[in-house]
């Protein structure tokens, strides 16, 4: 496992950051959330203040709720135009990975990161990371990936150079990824970094808004479907799951990101301890877990479904039919009787 960036390590990589300027690309995962495209513009507008040539380029789009961020409309999407992509990481001094610890979490740009001459630093704050990179900034115990951009420029002296938008970058992730400040990892630390960050006159208000106010008419007509008609609550296991099928986000139209936050209303449920989402998504059908308390969502979505997480948010894939996948799901359950059972 990896440890925290040293000093050393930092200013190392201070003297390429506060040097002369060079090509960096900022990369995150596939399908990117509000913790993946706030750390890594956040990130992107600090080292613009040094005149680096910075390009951000995740896979592809998070969806529609994200792209109020500013310079969300200078994002590359690698695979939208995967020949540019590639230049540019060829091209690249310095890869910043950002939101992730494992190359696949980027499909095809991993193979051409873990081939890549440019220096490369990892910041991220999820567990067991693989070691691709040449620095790291990591802390499992960290509540998201914005607050470790924080510390990353802390720890540069730079503090001074976060704006209001470098902090509306940076909060957004922190909301995201604390669930508006309700998980176990939000602590009086992070209460501190961010009030710094609304003392740089950062509208903590309309972030608030952009996220959770901005709904379209389909998503919410989706939200009350999946409420009436796909949830199933599972008493004797204390777990509850919402399962949608293709022709079902056809249906409501649904967008890349449209579903973000669903999981959440299945684990709301008076003695619920264990939430899932299951997505038929064609090629695979994708899952999200939440838990509260002692489950380890994290174990199992990588037991069960090739995945990985947080403890208490995780997510995991299948390559069955949504209907062999929902088998597989509820099979596993009385594994972690022990755990989920009222009459234990």
């Amino acid at each position: 496992m990896l440890s925290s960036i040293s000093v050393n390590n930092v200013h190392k990589i201070a003297d390429k950051i506060k040097g002369h300027p060079c090509n960096i690309v900022i990369t995150t995962h596939h399908k990117p959330d509000g913790d993946a495209m706030g750390s890594t513009l956040g990130l992107y507008h600090y080292l613009k203040k040094y005149h680096h040539k910075v390009i951000v380029m995740p896979p592809n789009d998070g969806g529609r709720y994200l792209h109020f961020l500013p310079g969300h409309d200078e994002v590359i999407f690698f695979e939208d135009n995967p020949d540019q992509g590639k230049i540019l990481l060829s091209h690249a001094d310095i890869i910043f990975s950002l939101d992730y610890g494992h190359l696949s979490r980027v499909n095809e740009m991993g193979d051409i990161i873990g081939q890549s001459l440019a220096i490369k630093v990892m910041i991220d704050h999820h567990t067991d990371p693989q070691p691709f990179s040449h620095y790291q900034l990591w802390d499992e115990h960290a509540a998201a990936t914005c607050q470790l951009v924080y510390h990353f420029i802390e720890t540069l002296e730079d503090t001074d150079k976060i704006d209001a938008t470098i902090a509306t970058c940076l909060y957004t992730g922190i909301v995201t990824d604390t669930g508006s400040f309700r998980y176990p990892a939000t602590t009086p630390h992070l209460h501190r970094i961010v009030a710094k960050l609304m003392e740089t006159g950062m509208k903590h208000h309309v972030v608030q808004e952009m996220l959770y106010n901005n709904s379209s008419l389909n998503r919410l007509q989706f939200i009350g479907y999946c409420l009436s008609k796909k949830l199933t609550v599972l008493p004797q296991y204390r777990t509850a799951y919402i399962a949608v099928t293709r022709e079902e986000l056809e249906q409501f139209n649904i967008q890349t990101g449209e579903t973000e936050g669903l999981v959440n209303y299945a684990l709301s449920i008076e003695g619920v301890i264990f939430a899932a989402l299951i997505i038929d998504r064609t090629i695979k059908v994708k899952l999200s877990f939440r838990s509260m308390g002692d489950f380890p969502a994290n174990e199992f979505a990588a037991r069960y479904f090739k995945g990985g997480g947080h403890f208490n948010a995780a997510g995991g894939e299948s390559e069955d039919s949504l209907e062999r996948t929902i088998g597989r799901f509820l099979d596993a359950l009385p594994s972690y009787r022990h755990i989920l059972s009222l009459s234990v």
